[in-house]
């Protein structure tokens, strides 16, 4: 029986990636799984195919574009895919110190997915937005991409107006440890309606050989723990309740 949902993970970042999905699917926990890249997409999904507790999302993170490491041919690759599947992440916008290069080229990235999804509809995307959230609400607006589909903001960092913005719009937030413990963090989790929080780990955050399974499980409950401290149990089997919506479990 599921009990928790981790709604942003990277698995394609785990040699043992099966390994890990059958491991916490014993201890209760299903996972959306993100690329940062579509390279690899079909083989990611028929290598997890047998894990029913796992989603993979189809990928394009926004430091790829900036780095140059996803280029014009990588984004046409991307956007012709989406109308096929129902899982899109990490997409998104970085325009923080260390990432924010290639402004330009992300927006257009990002506008080309997001277009591509509201044509198509009915998907659920994980949208990272460092620096970036009030660009990334425009362009989910202007594309109409907010209306046909599920968007969730991974991690949000953005002001309390964006937050306030976000919250209107109907984006769904995924929450882990690192952002539940701090005082801002905190806050923000108390002002997102509880019927729109959910839980994640964004691990692990590089690629492994082997994904410590115990750790990665472990900072799913260190998630839920929180969770739980801050805003009761009734939020936490809340954020799990719809999470399984959201992946079709």
């Amino acid at each position: 029986m599921i009990r928790l949902v981790d709604m942003h993970c990277h698995l394609d970042f785990a040699g043992n990636a099966v390994k890990a999905a059958r491991a916490a699917e014993a201890a209760g926990v299903a996972m959306y799984s993100c690329m940062v890249h579509p390279a690899g997409y079909d083989e990611q999904v028929e290598r997890l195919a047998e894990c029913e507790n796992v989603r993979v999302g189809l990928g394009l993170h926004p430091w790829w574009v900036a780095d140059g490491r996803a280029d014009d041919a990588d984004v046409a690759g991307m956007v012709s895919r989406i109308s096929d599947v129902r899982y899109v992440g990490e997409v998104g916008l970085d325009f923080g110190k260390r990432h924010g290069r290639r402004i330009d080229a992300q927006e257009a990235a990002f506008t080309a997915v997001a277009r591509a999804c509201a044509e198509s509809g009915g998907k659920l995307l994980s949208i990272h937005a460092v620096k970036s959230a009030d660009a990334v609400l425009d362009i989910l607006e202007q594309t109409g991409c907010l209306e046909a589909n599920d968007c969730i903001l991974h991690w949000f960092s953005g002001t309390s107006q964006e937050l306030t913005r976000a919250v209107r719009a109907g984006c769904w937030f995924s929450l882990g440890a690192p952002m539940l413990s701090t005082k801002r963090g905190r806050a923000y989790a108390k002002a997102i309606p509880n019927d729109r929080l959910l839980l994640e780990t964004d691990w692990p955050g590089d690629p492994v050989a082997d994904m410590d399974i115990e750790d990665y499980l472990a900072k799913a409950e260190e998630s839920a723990g929180l969770v739980r401290d801050i805003l009761g149990e009734d939020a936490l089997a809340r954020a799990a309740e719809s999470s399984l919506r959201l992946l079709d479990m």
